[in-house]
Formats: C-alpha cells, structure tokens, sequence
C-alpha cells in the first residue's frame, strides 16, 4: 500500500510556502477615511491618502453643484536587481471617486484643496452671514 499524503495546514509544503499569499496583504477597495469639521467661518475635509500625490488628486464641482473628489493612486513596488529573476512584481492601482452634497451656507467660488502628509484637505469657507433687521409693524385684529 502506498502513503497517502493528506493537504494538511499543520504542515505546508514547500511549494505551498514558497508560493503561498495568503499571508500578503489585500489590495483595499474601500474608500479612503475622512473626517470633516466646522467652525465659525469654515467645514474642512480631510481625507487619508497616504503616499498621493497632489498630482492624482482633483477637486471639483459638478453640475449639480455638489462637491467631487477623485484620487488615482499608482504605486509600483520592484527592485531592479539584474542577477535575480523575479517570479513576483507588485503593482497596486487604486481608484477612488466621490461626490459630496455641499451645505448651502458654502461659498463655492473659495473653496481650497491641498495634499500634504498623505492627507487631502479641502478647505470649504463659508459665506458670512449677513444679519439683516426686519422692522414690521403687527397689525391687531
């Protein structure tokens, strides 16, 4: 009778180990995380990219009037070595496309954006509030 070698994960093969990814991280298809405050005179996004650059970011406003922010990230991890042949090259490609509702008290025209740390900043000003006193005379009935 003749061994039976069972698949065991106790006790990987060789080639199991060599050629094995579990243990690698995931490409990640979610959205980035952003956090958004407000002051008096502004809301601020923040949204994490690590490692963008300012060049695969854009910021604009559509038709509808609502905020859109699109990332490109292209990173490409491989070391030139001419002695070794590679059996594996890592490319990660990630795209990430959102649009906001803006809050009407925004002023749509100042709206700024700057990357810088791996964090997207889009500063949204708001409009100052104009405060106008109605003088009305209540007629009694």
């Amino acid at each position: 009778m003749l061994p039976v070698m069972f698949k065991n994960s106790w006790f990987p093969t060789v080639f199991d180990d060599f050629l094995n990814t579990d243990f690698m991280p995931r490409a990640n298809s979610t959205a980035p995380a952003v956090n958004v405050r407000e002051d008096e005179k502004a809301y601020t996004m923040e949204l994490a990219a690590p490692g963008i650059k300012k060049e695969y970011c854009r910021v604009s406003i559509n038709d509808e009037g609502n905020l859109c922010i699109a990332i490109e990230n292209k990173m490409e991890h491989k070391e030139d070595d001419r002695k070794h042949h590679y059996l594996r090259r890592e490319f990660s490609y990630s795209n990430y496309e959102q649009s906001y509702t803006l809050p009407d008290d925004v002023e749509r025209e100042k709206i700024s954006a700057k990357v810088e740390n791996g964090i997207l900043t889009v500063t949204l000003p708001k409009q100052e509030k104009q405060e106008t006193k109605v003088a009305k005379t209540i007629e009694i009935g």
